[in-house]
C-alpha cells in the first residue's frame, strides 16, 4: 500500500511538470516569471553592493527601505488594472518598463554617476515588479481548469522561482568577479525584456471581466479588495504570516551582505554565494514540494515554510561556520519553495476571480513594506547588539508566529478539502467542464443544498425557473407527458433550458430517492455560464440535444 502511494506520488509530482510543458500559453506565462525574477534576484544583490560601498550597513538598511515603500503605497492602487481586460498585457508594459529602467541603472553605474540614481531607478524598478505577481498570480487560474493543474502550476512556478532565486544571485556572483555592477544591471534588464517578449503570443479564452479602458473607479476598487481581505479571517491569516516571510526577506537582504564580509571574511562576491545556497535549496524544496501538489495539507506545509524562513537565521548567528551558513541559508529556500505552493495555491483557490489580483496585490504591498521594514529594523538592530544576536532575534519571528498559527492553517486545510469535493462535482456537469476554474469556483461559492425526500417533487412543469440543479447523491426522474424521459443521479443536472430560454419549466421532476442537490439562483448561473464562450457555447447545444430528446414540443428538464 505504501509503495503503490508513493509510486502515486511520484506521478503526481511528474503530471505537475508535464501539465504545463503541454499546456503553450501556461508555458510561456511560466518561462515569463522565470524570466522576470531572475532579473529582479541578480538586480538586488547588484544593488546591495551598490548600497554598501555608498555607506554600509545603513545605507543598505535604508535602501532597502526607500526602494520598498513607494511599492507598498501603489500596489493596491495600481493591481485593480489587472482586475480589467487581459492580464497578460499588464505584464507585457511591467515587465518592458523594468527592462528599460534597469538597463538605464546599468548606464548610470557604467559612467560613475552619483548612486543616488541608481536608488532612483531601483525605486521605479521595484514600482513596476509590485505589479507582476498580482497579475501573473491572477493570470494562472484562468489558464487552468482544475484545482490540481492550478496546484500544479503553482508547483511548477515555485520551482521556476527557484531556479531564478539559484541562478540569478550566481550570474551576479560570477560577473561581479570578473566584471561589475553595470554588467549585473545589463543582464537583469534583458531578462526583463525577454520575459516582456514571452508574452506577446499568449492566446486564451479569458473569463470575462471590465473593460481594460473604462472610466476607471481606482479608489472604490482599492477598497473592495481591502474590504475581501478584511472580512475573510483566513486571507487575512494566510496575508499575516507571508508578510512575517517579507520581514525576514528584508533582512536576509542586509544579513547577506554583512555575513559575508563581517562574519565569514567571504568579501563582496560572497553576498552573491549565500543567496545562490538559498537557490540551491530553493530547487531542492521545489522538487520535494511536487510531491504536495495532491495533499490536502498546504496550510501545514505554508507553516513549515514560514518556519524555515527564520530558523536558519538563528542558526547562523549560533554557529557562524562557513559550510554550515551555506547549509543553513539553504534551508530558506526549502522554505520558499513550500511558500510558493502552498501560500500562492491556498490565496488562488480562497479569493473570488473578480478581485483576485487586488487580493495579490494587498499581497505585494504588505511584502514590500515589511522587505522594506525588515530591511531597516536589522540595521537598527545590527547597530544596537551586534550582528549575531540580531540574527537570533530577527529568525525567531517567523518561527514562533507559525506556531501560533498551526491550528488555524489545518482548519483551513479541512475547508478547503470540502470546498474541492463542491468544486469535483460541478466539474462532471459537461456544461460546466468547459469553464476555467475560477469561473467553477465562483459557481461553487453561490451554491445552496437543498434535500428532497423520496417521492417528491423538485419542480413542476409550468413552474417559474429560477434555479438550476446538479444531483449530489440520489436520483431523480425526469416527467414529461406523464412518462419518465430520463433519469438523473450524482453529478448530472437539469433546470438549465427554463433559465437559459426564460421560459416556465416544460416537465417535472421528482427525487425516486432520498435525495440531495446544490442549487445556483438563475443570475448567479446566467452570469458565469453565458459570460464565458466555450461554455455559453456548450450550454446552446446542450439545450438543443435535450429538447430533441426529451421534448418533441421544444420543453425543458
Amino acid at each position: 500500500m505504501g509503495e503503490t502511494g508513493s509510486r502515486q506520488r511520484l506521478a503526481d509530482a511528474a503530471s505537475a511538470f508535464t501539465s504545463n510543458a503541454r499546456n503553450p500559453d501556461l508555458r510561456r506565462a511560466q518561462l515569463s516569471f522565470l524570466g522576470a525574477w531572475t532579473a529582479e534576484w541578480a538586480f538586488t544583490v547588484a544593488l546591495g553592493i551598490v548600497a554598501y560601498r555608498d555607506g554600509g550597513a545603513v545605507a543598505l538598511g535604508l535602501v532597502g527601505l526607500l526602494r520598498m515603500l513607494p511599492s507598498a503605497l501603489l500596489a493596491p492602487v495600481l493591481s485593480p488594472f489587472a482586475d480589467r481586460g487581459r492580464r497578460e498585457r499588464v505584464l507585457v508594459v511591467v515587465s518592458t518598463v523594468r527592462g528599460v529602467v534597469t538597463g538605464a541603472a546599468a548606464v548610470v553605474a557604467a559612467l560613475g554617476l552619483a548612486p543616488v540614481a541608481i536608488y532612483a531607478l531601483a525605486v521605479l524598478s521595484t514600482i513596476a515588479a509590485t505589479l507582476f505577481r498580482p497579475a501573473h498570480s491572477a493570470l494562472l487560474p484562468s489558464l487552468c481548469h482544475t484545482g490540481h493543474e492550478l496546484a500544479s502550476a503553482n508547483v511548477v512556478r515555485g520551482m521556476l522561482d527557484s531556479v531564478a532565486t539559484l541562478v540569478g544571485p550566481l550570474v551576479a556572483a560570477v560577473l561581479l568577479e570578473v566584471a561589475d555592477v553595470d554588467v549585473v544591471f545589463a543582464v537583469a534588464a534583458a531578462a526583463s525584456l525577454w520575459s516582456a517578449a514571452l508574452l506577446l503570443r499568449l492566446h486564451y479564452d479569458a473569463p470575462p471581466r471590465p473593460d481594460a479602458v473604462r472610466t476607471p473607479h481606482l479608489l472604490r476598487e482599492v477598497v473592495e479588495g481591502l474590504g475581501v481581505v478584511a472580512r475573510d479571517r483566513d486571507l487575512s491569516l494566510v496575508l499575516g504570516l507571508a508578510a512575517a516571510q517579507s520581514f525576514t526577506r528584508g533582512a536576509l537582504t542586509v544579513f547577506s551582505v554583512l555575513v559575508s564580509i563581517e562574519l565569514l571574511g567571504r568579501g563582496e562576491p560572497g553576498a552573491g554565494t549565500l543567496m545562490t545556497a538559498v537557490g540551491v535549496g530553493a530547487v531542492c524544496g521545489s522538487l520535494a514540494a511536487s510531491l504536495l501538489v495532491e495533499t490536502r495539507r498546504l496550510g501545514g506545509w505554508f507553516a513549515l515554510g514560514v518556519t524555515l524562513w527564520g530558523l536558519p537565521l538563528v542558526l547562523v548567528g549560533l554557529v557562524p561556520a562557513d559550510a554550515a551558513a551555506l547549509a543553513f541559508m539553504a534551508l530558506v529556500g526549502v522554505g520558499n519553495a513550500l511558500i510558493d505552493v502552498a501560500g500562492f495555491t491556498l490565496l488562488g483557490r480562497m479569493a473570488p476571480d473578480q478581485v483576485l489580483a487586488r487580493v495579490f496585490g494587498v499581497l505585494e504591498s504588505l511584502v514590500a513594506i515589511s522587505i522594506g521594514a525588515g530591511a531597516l529594523a536589522t540595521a537598527w538592530i545590527v547597530d544596537a547588539w551586534g550582528l549575531r544576536p540580531a540574527l537570533v532575534v530577527v529568525g525567531l519571528v517567523c518561527p514562533v508566529l507559525a506556531a501560533a498559527s498551526w491550528w488555524r492553517l489545518r482548519a483551513l486545510d479541512r475547508t478547503v478539502g470540502e470546498h474541492d469535493e463542491v468544486v469535483g462535482l460541478l466539474q462532471r456537469v459537461p456544461m460546466l467542464r468547459t469553464l476555467p476554474l475560477p469561473s467553477v469556483e465562483q459557481l461553487a461559492r453561490g451554491l445552496e443544498p437543498v434535500t428532497v425526500p423520496a417521492g417528491a417533487t423538485v419542480f413542476h412543469r409550468g413552474d417559474v425557473g429560477d434555479r438550476y440543479y446538479v444531483v449530489e447523491s440520489g436520483r431523480v426522474d425526469v416527467l414529461g407527458d406523464d412518462r419518465v424521459i430520463a433519469s438523473l443521479g450524482p453529478g448530472e443536472g437539469f433546470g438549465e433550458i427554463a433559465l437559459l430560454r426564460r421560459s416556465t419549466r416544460t416537465a417535472s421532476v421528482v427525487a425516486t430517492t432520498d435525495l440531495r442537490l446544490q442549487a445556483l439562483g438563475s443570475d448567479h448561473f446566467l452570469a458565469v455560464v453565458l459570460g464565458y464562450t466555450p461554455s455559453a457555447r456548450e450550454a446552446s447545444l446542450g439545450v438543443d440535444q435535450l429538447l430533441d430528446r426529451y421534448d418533441p414540443d421544444r420543453s425543458d428538464p
